[in-house]
């Protein structure tokens, strides 16, 4: 099955607006189409599994520890964790290769940070 996002409320929108518009097939449904502002992370948690969407996020200080708490009791469809600081560019590309060559049985109950695995040092 293919993958389904849901971006939380700290995520930046124009990720996920450079992510649709690259790959227009990628469902992936902004915090404010999910209505997630506001929400505590386990909350959140638990809407995205409801809808069976992998959640989105910036939060490195908060929702791993959330996310370990909730999958003790509930399946997740899983989390993916984006540093702040990425480019939008480079996220969304991030997105694009994950929901293209993974499938969704391969994230439940896991939570990883982008990048999957270190950059090339760039040459200016």
């Amino acid at each position: 099955m293919t993958l389904r996002f849901q971006a939380d409320a700290d995520l930046n929108q124009k990720i996920v607006s450079a992510t649709v518009r690259l790959e227009p097939a990628i469902d992936f449904r902004s915090a404010v189409d999910g209505a997630l502002a506001g929400l505590d992370d386990a909350t959140v948690l638990a809407s995205a599994a409801a809808d069976g969407r992998v959640l989105v996020t910036h939060d490195m200080k908060t929702m791993p520890r959330h996310f370990g708490d909730f999958v003790q009791t509930t399946s997740s469809p899983g989390v993916i964790v984006l540093p702040q600081r990425m480019p939008i560019g480079e996220a969304a590309e991030n997105l694009i290769l994950i929901w293209s060559a993974t499938q969704t049985a391969e994230w439940i109950d896991r939570i990883y940070v982008v990048p999957l695995y270190p950059s090339s040092p760039r040459i200016t």
